[in-house]
């Protein structure tokens, strides 16, 4: 691929990027937002999050160590949603979840 092309494929992702976020922006200002649109736009970050998260426990060849290394970070995963209906704190999570993750691998 020449620079030419690279520079051409960079600038059209670029509009199409600054597009999709800066379009909405636009359109929406000044308006007021219905509860329920609010509370969705929300819980874009925490949908990420956990998208994130779930791409990294479930791997398509999780089992292939055995049950148990497939099952420890899933176990872990269960304590900290707990700790997250819980508390609701972002910082509790993270300590539970290391320290369980820690302690799963102790045993």
């Amino acid at each position: 691929m020449s620079a030419s092309e690279l520079l051409g494929l960079y600038g059209c992702v670029l509009v199409v990027i600054l597009a999709c976020r800066c379009v909405p922006l636009l359109a929406l200002r000044g308006r007021a937002l219905s509860p329920r649109v609010s509370e969705a736009l929300g819980l874009i970050p925490a949908a990420a999050f956990a998208a994130l998260v779930a791409n990294d426990l479930l791997t398509p060849g999780m089992f292939d160590a055995g049950l148990w290394p497939a099952a420890l970070p899933l176990v872990a995963a269960g304590i900290v949603v707990v700790v997250a209906l819980r508390t609701r704190s972002l910082l509790w999570c993270a300590v539970v979840g290391v320290v369980a993750y820690m302690a799963l691998m102790a045993l």
